[in-house]
């Protein structure tokens, strides 16, 4: 599965679809329909995927982002973020409209707020966003990048 990939590339401002109960046969069809990448660690799936396809050798995330960045898939962050479950670009919202609904010391020690239209879930760049751009140096990317 590559559920936590897509995950990060939508942190990341990559529009991902994340299809895991959905047959192959309707994913393929949903890439050609929408001139989708679909990527997959499926063999088969990525041969019958055609031009479309891009098969992961790696099951590692770390090691599957560098993969998509050497093909040049990924070129670094974009400066759209979407919600890692929605797939949705999130909207900055107020600081004091998300007053009762992070925790306090969030609260205290953030100033940007994000919010999915979908979901309804709030964002901030906490400790989780500081280890997704550690990653991204890894990869090589800089600092003014992410």
């Amino acid at each position: 599965m590559l559920g936590r990939l897509a995950k990060w590339l939508r942190m990341l401002g990559y529009d991902v679809e994340f299809m895991p109960d959905v047959p192959d046969i309707d994913i393929l069809r949903r890439a050609r329909a929408e001139s989708r990448l679909l990527l997959t660690r499926d063999t088969a799936l990525a041969r019958r995927a055609g031009s479309l396809g891009v098969l992961l050798h790696h099951q590692e995330l770390k090691a599957q982002l560098r993969e998509l960045a050497e093909r040049g898939l990924i070129t670094g962050p974009r400066p759209e973020t979407r919600c890692p479950l929605c797939n949705v670009p999130l909207r900055p919202v107020p600081k004091e409209t998300v007053v009762d609904r992070v925790p306090p010391y969030v609260y205290q020690t953030q100033d940007a707020f994000y919010e999915c239209p979908r979901c309804h879930r709030i964002y901030w760049a906490g400790t989780h966003w500081q280890h997704v751009q550690a990653t991204w140096r890894e990869l090589g990317w800089h600092e003014d990048d992410i």
